[in-house]
């Protein structure tokens, strides 16, 4: 497992404002300079600085010089700790000049500097509120809980993991094993490193956003970070039941067919809007409710929707009332009738606090959506027919990968997403760099049929010069959504990644490719050198369904991760779930970003177990093991990793990606782009 210290800087405060990915960074830029030029002078700061995104894109090199020039001379040396502080100057001079800073309205993409970091207290107080509502009688945490929302007891309690964990499982249940969180009243930092190893890997799983924290960030308990985490794992939770298949009553909000095609392929938010637009026209009330901030600031909407949703709990003079805060307070107390959770207050509604202002309605969709339960049964029937079950694994594997690629596009639906051909051009780009020519691109929104056309044959060209199989695939077929070529593409897609990544690490001269037999073979003698038993025969071999070989394997390259006493013989289904979701949750926790659910394994989907073996192949030759004996060994790959980790920083900007040591991403590319948050 790799190494628990990080870059450490002997004044706290400076220490402080960064995070360990863009203090390693740093260091390995100024190492650099200082080796090419055997010292470091503030004049030879400008083009370094510039080159470095989070400032490239605010200051030019001769701005930068003229900054410099302003309080230090340019002739003398500077330490690592000077050039933090530069760093931190030019980032403070940039700001305020009022110029734009990049995705900056993105809440875990929150800047680097603690002059630009800023945290809701509102939201906080909120979520403390719901972590005490559903965590307060767990078994470990009720020692700890309830939190005091005043201080800053949720960040200390968030920074040995368990509770980032705890909460996952109780936006989607069933996503960690518990047995696989360590849980005692001091954990060692190999402990609590695995601990958010786990967490940030799960997190990826139920579909976070996760690129720009790493478990170093989480040992620290940076507010902003760990306050965005819990804002995206709540946002999940609430929004869970926005879609047909947990509420096919939904269909009840388009008139035909096409409409629920269509319906389908809403993001939970936009769905939730389109709900309480539903009702707030049928209330009679007059403006479209386009987002959850300024439109519902007044609290007329939230009037009228609960006037129409809980007719017995309302008064009929809160529109009378002209005062904003004292209608927002008549408001919640209505609310407060239906047994929905305050997650906000009156000023967050006056403030129109967006992220607030969607859990509330979220909340109140929870217990009361208004929807009949006799909806027309042949838009039902076709509400099933989209949500086919044979299907939904797969498209939801292939979403939470896509979007832990961190393309700028955050995929929602995959079928529906997918059928302009846009996504999957950035997709492309991001595995393939270059590969895309976006010149002959179309953005969206794409209103000329053959634009969207154009970008799926783009797709096809790329696919094929990758040498994938697709006879007889054109483009209309994305274009037409055919669910069963989408697949396929996405799997060869998938696949191609994590065999670049293996080949990458360079462990095979000669530039030889690794292929299936090269993981097949990798896993059996991995588990024969530990003294194991077990072998796979194929991906697709039936006996992996007990789950025991794979546990064998990760004991293999990590003999402390598997405890043995909590493995099943795995003889019933009951036995071979328990073994399957511990797999899941241990090889996460090593460091594996996989997205396999327990039955994939049970049932042996060869696909997920493929990758599944890769993952933890990937995982093992990243710490520098051996190649497996039929190959001979060119490099150890640390010079790899460090030329990436180079290349990275070139692009570094203030929102920095994911740990570099405490984080293993598979199949994973570095991102620079996430949607916003709850």
């Amino acid at each position: 497992m790799s190494g628990f210290a990080g870059v450490v800087v002997s004044d706290s405060w400076l220490q402080s404002q960064f995070n360990q990915v863009v203090l390693r960074g740093l260091k390995s830029k100024f190492l650099s300079l200082r080796n090419e030029k055997g010292h470091v002078m503030v004049g030879d700061l400008p083009p370094v600085m510039v080159k470095l995104k989070a400032l490239s894109e605010l200051l030019s090199e001769d701005e930068i010089k003229d900054i410099l020039a302003e309080k230090s001379n340019m002739e003398d040396e500077v330490d690592f700790e000077a050039f933090l502080r530069v760093y931190l100057n030019l980032q403070a001079r940039a700001t305020q000049s009022n110029r734009k800073l990049k995705n900056s309205s993105s809440f875990l993409k929150a800047p680097t500097t603690k002059v630009l970091h800023t945290i809701s207290e509102s939201e906080k107080a909120s979520y403390v509120t719901h972590i005490n509502g559903y965590l307060g009688e767990d078994s470990f945490l009720k020692k700890y809980l309830p939190l005091d929302p005043a201080t800053n007891a949720l960040f200390d309690l968030a920074k040995d993991g368990v509770l980032l964990c705890k909460l996952i499982n109780v936006a989607v249940p069933g996503t960690i094993d518990e047995r696989a969180i360590n849980t005692k009243h001091a954990l060692n930092p190999w402990e609590r490193n695995e601990n958010h190893t786990l967490c940030l890997n799960s997190a990826k799983a139920i579909g976070c956003t996760v690129v720009n924290i790493g478990t170093q960030d989480l040992v620290e308990g940076r507010p902003h970070l760990v306050l965005g985490l819990i804002s995206q794992i709540i946002k999940i939770q609430l929004l869970a039941d926005l879609n047909l298949k947990k509420t096919p009553q939904l269909v009840e909000l388009v008139e035909d067919s096409k409409e629920v095609e269509e319906l389908v392929g809403l993001a939970p938010e936009k769905l939730l809007l389109k709900w309480m637009n539903f009702h707030l026209k049928k209330a009679g009330y007059k403006k479209p409710v386009t987002n959850f901030s300024s439109d519902v600031k007044d609290g007329e909407a939230y009037a009228y929707l609960l006037n129409a949703l809980a007719p017995e709990h309302g008064t009929p003079n809160t529109l009378e009332v002209k005062d904003p805060g004292k209608r927002a307070k008549m408001i919640l107390e209505h609310a407060e009738k239906l047994d929905c959770k305050r997650y906000l207050t009156p000023k967050d509604i006056v403030e129109g606090s967006p992220n607030l202002n969607l859990a509330f309605v979220a909340e109140i969709f929870q217990h009361r959506n208004g929807l009949s339960i006799s909806a027309d049964s042949q838009k039902m029937n076709f509400a099933e027919m989209m949500t086919d079950e044979k299907t939904s694994r797969e498209e939801r594997c292939f979403r939470l990968w896509m979007n832990s690629l961190g393309i700028p596009t955050y995929v929602n639906n995959l079928f529906e997403d997918v059928r302009n051909g846009w996504v999957l051009l950035e997709a492309l780009d991001k595995i393939s760099p270059g590969s895309v020519n976006w010149k002959q691109a179309s953005k969206p929104p794409i209103k000329m049929p053959f634009r969207k056309v154009e970008n799926c044959n783009q797709v096809i060209g790329i696919g094929k010069q990758l040498n994938f199989s697709l006879v007889n695939v054109a483009g209309n077929d994305f274009v037409q959504g055919n669910k069963k070529l989408i697949l396929a593409f996405l799997w060869q897609l998938m696949r191609f990644t994590m065999l670049q990544l293996l080949k990458n690490l360079r462990f095979h001269s000669q530039g030889k490719e690794i292929g299936d037999a090269d993981i097949l073979n990798w896993a059996n003698e991995k588990v024969k050198k530990s003294g194991r038993t077990s072998t796979m025969e194929s991906f697709k071999d039936k006996s992996l369904s007990t789950g025991i070989f794979f546990l064998e394997l990760l004991s293999a390259v990590e003999p402390r991760v598997v405890n043995w006493s909590l493995v099943t013989k795995g003889e019933s289904d009951e036995d071979k779930k328990l073994n399957a979701t511990y797999i899941i949750s241990v090889a996460r926790k090593l460091g594996c970003s996989i997205f396999l659910l327990p039955e994939d394994i049970m049932e042996v989907n060869q696909k997920m177990i493929l990758t599944l073996t890769a993952s933890v192949m990937y995982w093992s030759l990243q710490r520098g093991e051996k190649p497996p004996v039929s190959s001979s060994t060119a490099a150890s790959g640390e010079g790899d990793n460090e030329t990436a980790l180079e290349d990275e920083v070139s692009n570094l900007s203030v929102d920095a990606g994911p740990e570099v040591e405490n984080e293993t991403p598979t199949l994973e590319v570095e991102s620079e782009e996430s949607p916003s948050t709850a």
